[in-house]
């Protein structure tokens, strides 16, 4: 039997990863470091909604500031949250014949 220690911890990140919005932020961090005026400008979302969504990141350790200056960029904590975004985008677009039709 597995051990059940980090299953809460897992619970929240799956929580906050649980929005469209939040991936598609994380996966343009993936690729390099942007300001929020980067984010807003790649997304469309407003520069409100990006720093929210950037402030639940980062609480969530998913994401971390680093300031140069005037200027704030965000990048990725560490190559683990790039492999659960793409992991969970790959096992979404598998052809999934065990669900029943509706």
């Amino acid at each position: 039997m597995r051990d059940d220690q980090g299953l809460s911890e897992a619970a929240q990140l799956f929580k906050v990863l649980g929005n469209e919005s939040r991936l598609r932020l994380l996966r343009l961090l993936g690729e390099a470091p942007l300001t929020v005026g980067e984010l807003v400008a790649a997304t469309g979302l407003s520069q409100p909604l990006v720093s929210q969504h950037l402030r639940s990141l980062k609480d969530a350790g998913l994401v971390t500031p680093d300031r140069r200056g005037q200027s704030v960029s965000y990048q990725l904590a560490d190559e683990h949250v790039s492999h659960i975004v793409d992991d969970a985008v790959a096992h979404a677009q598998e052809p999934d014949t065990t669900r029943s039709a509706d």
